[in-house]
């Protein structure tokens, strides 16, 4: 049953309600959106006792002010926006005990600009397609298919009997990620770089980009020296994903993100591996990035390794 958990005092700058996404459509033209950082995503519903598919609020740089109207477990993962309640800071990656009453706000963000809620019970909404996620652009998903507005009532789904008990969970610091490392992100090569020349290849791989500020959750562009092709750069709309580097003929690459188009007709030079991804999309713009070729095998790896953690956690947060 579900029940009124907050009311929205202030919108922030762009808060939607997100899941997992939206999967089995494309090929009707529905994009899969969903969270941006699935990892945080993830990891706050598993810190108050939820599935990692239930639903969360996607805040971005500014977050919301919530007026609490029922007592609740919370857990805010991702950025590090400020989040206050009462005005007293309260911990990221970390489960809280709030009361009705109280009131969760937010600052300016001083890492990453994608903070996820999670609240005991997922975030309320009706199913669209198998999903609740937001996809402003079709209005779909999420609260009519928008952000959040002030005066909204959010509401949570059936929470488990005395949620206090779920209060107090911390991720291992070992685990929480840090987004502000100058790493390379890696990529997997292809399926189209037999359309670039050997400079060109070299040039990506080589040199530094400047995300823009063209950044949304369709994809972003990036700026940085040309990226050569043989010929053309066009190729017949095919497959993309999330993570997919397209380069069109301007020689600026764009990485498609979690509301990608269903095919593209850019040639494709790679593909950012999935454990990268929640790090990429944490970077704001003016970030200068840089990228390093890897393999499938090589990726897989790290995907196993990242899924047996979440796994082990999901479990130990079944006993409380």
């Amino acid at each position: 049953m579900k029940k009124a958990i907050f009311q929205v005092e202030k919108s922030g700058i762009f808060t939607t309600i997100q899941d997992l996404g939206r999967y089995g459509y494309q090929q009707y033209g529905v994009v899969v959106s969903g969270a941006m950082d699935q990892f945080a995503h993830r990891i706050a519903n598993i810190l108050v006792g939820n599935k990692p598919s239930c639903a969360t609020l996607e805040m971005t740089l500014i977050g919301p002010t919530l007026h609490i109207l029922e007592d609740c477990v919370i857990a805010i993962t991702g950025a590090n926006l400020s989040a206050t309640i009462d005005n007293k800071p309260l911990n990221t990656w970390k489960s809280t005990y709030v009361k009705k009453g109280q009131i969760l706000s937010f600052g300016k963000s001083t890492q990453g600009i994608l903070a996820y809620l999670a609240v005991s019970g997922g975030i309320y909404a009706q199913d669209v397609l198998g999903s609740k996620a937001t996809y402003r652009k079709a209005k779909i998903g999420g609260i009519a298919g928008r952000e959040i507005r002030k005066g909204d009532i959010l509401f949570s789904g059936e929470s488990k009997d005395d949620v206090k008990l779920l209060s107090g969970r911390i991720l291992s610091p070992q685990i929480v990620p840090n987004y502000q490392n100058d790493l390379p992100f890696r990529v997997i090569v292809g399926p189209d770089e037999h359309l670039f020349s050997k400079a060109g290849l070299a040039t990506f791989f080589r040199e530094e980009f400047e995300i823009t500020t063209e950044l949304d959750r369709m994809g972003c562009r990036l700026l940085g020296p040309i990226i050569e092709h043989n010929a053309n750069a066009d190729i017949l709309s095919d497959a993309i994903t999330f993570g997919t580097i397209q380069v069109p003929a301007n020689g600026q690459p764009i990485i498609l993100l979690a509301e990608r188009q269903t095919s593209g007709g850019y040639a494709r030079i790679g593909s950012v591996i999935t454990v990268d991804l929640p790090r990429l999309v944490q970077q704001p713009p003016r970030t200068k990035i840089r990228f390093e070729a890897t393999t499938i095998e090589k990726a897989h790896q790290l995907y196993i390794s990242q899924e047996k953690v979440i796994k082990r956690l999901e479990i130990a947060a079944q006993v409380y």
